[in-house]
């Protein structure tokens, strides 16, 4: 199945082979928005909007145990007070589990998965997973689901980041798409929905740049077209780490879009707005953005609280 001495370096830079733009934020509801995921939506926002493209919404809530009290609400309403216009109805991926599990049952066919029954005991402090159950035909249920990687270079050409290669089978081995607790991977949920959503370009923060090997893999197993990647920097707190649910990032103020709006294409070295309605300020960002001038870097260090 896989040419496992294949060390193939070519590197794609990715993306259909079509004139239009298809973009999208997928926040996960484990917590409030904060302004690293301002600056997120904002350059996805305006990046497809500056293509003529479209743009979706889309809530990666797979993980249902870590979804946290009001938090969906909070992204709702934080789309609709910076004024955002989505293009489709938002969708949730608790929703479509049941895509996913075809999805499996399509890859399991074609013997691109395998259950395993390694537990976090088992494996130690190992972070390469070795195959120990990939020859074992266990049975699916109540195991974990992994998928198949081959020893090869798996490179792409971020937009803002530069070139960026891995090789799944060195660094990682084969990974997980369901957990044995019946969980749906992000991996395998961004990967389907992105193809469903007909998307072609991906704008996230730089903390998922690893991510994307990954997800190139799947989605060539599966025969989706590859899309083109921009990892944005990170804005940091002033302890050094990144906003994030996990590190209490401050929730946005939805009482003042405005003012959030304007730092937030200030962290993205975009030309001055002036104050206005949300609307009208993403209007004028959009007529002069220029990803040129976003920081080619993966932190935006010290600034940002």
């Amino acid at each position: 199945m896989f040419n496992d001495h294949s060390q193939s370096l070519s590197c794609s830079k990715g993306g259909k082979n079509v004139d239009f733009y298809v973009g999208r934020f997928a926040p996960s509801p484990t917590g409030p928005l904060h302004f690293g995921s301002l600056i997120t939506a904002v350059a996805s926002y305006c990046d497809a909007r500056a293509h003529s493209g479209l743009w979706h919404v889309r809530i990666e809530d797979t993980d249902i145990p870590r979804i946290y009290p009001g938090s969906e609400e909070h992204i709702l309403q934080s789309i609709d007070a910076f004024q955002f216009e989505p293009d489709s109805e938002i969708i949730f991926q608790k929703d479509r589990l049941n895509i996913y599990e075809d999805v499996i049952q399509q890859l399991h066919q074609n013997d691109l998965v395998y259950a395993c029954q390694c537990t976090r005991k088992i494996l130690g402090s190992n972070h390469i997973y070795v195959g120990t159950c990939r020859d074992l035909a266990l049975p699916f249920k109540d195991q974990a689901i992994r998928l198949k990687v081959a020893d090869q270079n798996i490179c792409f050409e971020d937009r803002l980041q530069g070139q960026h290669r891995s090789n799944l089978h060195n660094e990682l081995g084969d990974f997980v798409l369901k957990r044995r607790d019946g969980i749906i991977n992000y991996q395998l949920a961004v990967v389907v929905d992105d193809y469903l959503q007909d998307v072609t370009h991906v704008v996230r923060g730089a903390d998922l740049l690893d991510n994307t090997e990954r997800q190139i893999w799947l989605a060539r197993l599966l025969h989706y077209p590859e899309l083109k990647y921009m990892h944005l920097p990170l804005a940091m707190n002033d302890q050094g780490q990144k906003l994030s649910k996990q590190n209490m990032a401050q929730a946005l103020d939805l009482s003042h879009p405005s003012e959030l709006l304007q730092q937030a294409l200030s962290a993205l070295n975009q030309p001055i707005v002036e104050l206005d309605t949300p609307s009208n300020m993403l209007k004028q960002a959009i007529a002069q953005w220029d990803i040129q001038h976003i920081p080619k870097t993966t932190e935006l260090s010290g600034i940002y609280l």
